[in-house]
């Protein structure tokens, strides 16, 4: 009986791939003027991602992740950041169950 669930991931990826070839290539060269974020700018985005993440949904101008960040230290300060968020719900599984 898994010949079904493997035809609907089959079916569901399919239609992942089609539907993001067609997304409309948009230049960030606009976005990369201005304000280098570096690490503390990660760390921030790191945290309030949840936030954006559903923001996105209805603004333009709000993303996730900044274009204009300096590499390698923003990237590690939003893993920081956004890694926050699974810690908190780590307290819950450490209970002893009765």
């Amino acid at each position: 009986m898994k010949t079904p669930r493997n035809a609907a991931l089959i079916v569901l990826t399919i239609l992942l791939l089609t539907s993001t070839s067609c997304a409309n290539k948009e230049s960030v060269d606009a976005c990369l003027n201005g304000y280098t974020y570096g690490f503390w700018g990660g760390l921030w985005h790191g945290i309030i991602a949840p936030i954006d993440l559903i923001l996105m949904f209805f603004r333009d101008d709000v993303t996730v992740f900044a274009q204009n960040n300096n590499g390698m230290w923003y990237s590690f300060g939003f893993i920081l950041g956004s890694g926050g968020w699974g810690l908190l719900g780590g307290a819950r599984s450490r209970r002893k169950k009765k």
